[in-house]
């Protein structure tokens, strides 16, 4: 089974250790986006992943590219053009000040691209499963539209599709998030929900803004679970990241996941965050990687959020482990030093 992914990469520039964006003098490049980040977690365990795209026909968007060949994504889909690559400012927090993110990317080459760019019927031939999150529809009215299509095409042709509501409130406002999200969720066979997901992008309850308190309001995580199936028959699975975090870099997480009217529920991690970004694409990555292999849902869930706690010791975007690591921590919970 192949998935492929559609969504923007980007340079990533962070400041050295603790520096706070205007203290730094100089940042650390890197690459990465949401579907690009699930992409990586696929290839990194071994299965068929490729990456749609629209890069600049230059050096950095050359570099981007090149990052992902790296780790094994198929990027002979990827369209090139237009004026630059999208860049996002990375500032780590620690204790209670939260890490932040400044984006740069109106303009980018995938911001401007027009959906007819898109041929889907080429793009989807030999696809079993198609990703997208919230985060590509938010790029532009004309991405949206070109999801929608994919979409449609999906449905058409059997391609299952999961989707990571995802959302992200410096790109576009609860309002417009709800008029594009709840139309593409007709088309979605496997929903990601996470924290402020449910509300923001479907308008449906599930959780109080509490951060500190996550895990400790599974029944209405639960019952936002049920009613996404509710509202949206279609959707045969639903899945969420819970969590309780005391500091940037402490807290518990878990994860549940709703599966012909059963909800199974993982182990709670607490964890000691090295970096805490793309802990949510590399849940998306476990449970698609689940999916291909045929996990019973309660392996499902623990490979999901196994994967998503590890990619929290890991820097940069892509969570770099395979599946036996995984499946080792799942077993023992060992952290000690491996000869």
């Amino acid at each position: 089974m192949k998935v492929l992914t559609f969504g923007e990469i980007m340079l990533r520039l962070k400041t050295p250790e603790y520096l706070r964006i205007v203290q730094a003098d100089g940042f650390e490049a890197s690459y990465g986006g949401a579907e690009s980040n699930v992409a990586v977690s696929l290839a990194s365990f071994g299965d068929e992943a490729a990456f749609v795209t629209k890069l600049p026909e230059n050096p950095v968007g050359e570099a981007a590219l090149n990052e992902l060949r790296r780790y094994g994504v198929d990027t002979s889909l990827i369209l090139k053009g237009g004026p630059r690559l999208g860049i996002y400012y990375f500032e780590k927090g620690t204790n209670i000040r939260p890490t932040n993110v400044v984006y740069d990317r109106a303009g980018s080459s995938i911001s401007v691209a027009d959906s007819s760019e898109f041929d889907w019927e080429k793009l989807l031939s030999g696809i079993s499963i198609f990703y997208f999150s919230g985060v590509t529809p938010a790029i532009s009215d004309s991405i949206a539209r070109a999801v929608e299509e994919a979409l449609i095409y999906c449905q058409a042709h059997h391609i299952q599709v999961v989707c990571d509501l995802n959302y992200r409130s410096k790109m576009w406002s609860c309002e417009k998030a709800q008029s594009v999200m709840k139309k593409l969720m007709r088309y979605v066979d496997l929903c990601i929900a996470n924290d402020e997901d449910f509300e923001s992008t479907l308008g449906i309850h599930a959780y109080d803004g509490d951060v500190a308190h996550g895990i400790d309001q599974i029944d209405s995580y639960r019952r936002g679970m049920q009613e996404i199936q509710r509202q949206y028959p279609g959707c045969k699975a639903v899945a969420s990241v819970l969590r309780n975090v005391t500091t940037a870099e402490d807290g518990e997480w878990m994860g549940i996941y709703l599966k012909d009217g059963k909800f199974y529920d993982s182990p709670i991690h607490t964890v000691h965050s090295l970096e805490a970004v793309g802990a949510g694409d590399a849940f998306a990555g476990g449970l698609l990687h689940s999916l291909i292999h045929g996990f019973d849902p309660q392996k499902l869930i623990d490979f999901s959020i196994t994967a998503s706690v590890m990619k929290l010791m890991i820097q940069h975007d892509f969570n770099l482990v395979n599946e036996k690591e995984i499946l080792r921590i799942m077993k023992t919970g060992e952290s000690n030093i491996q000869r």
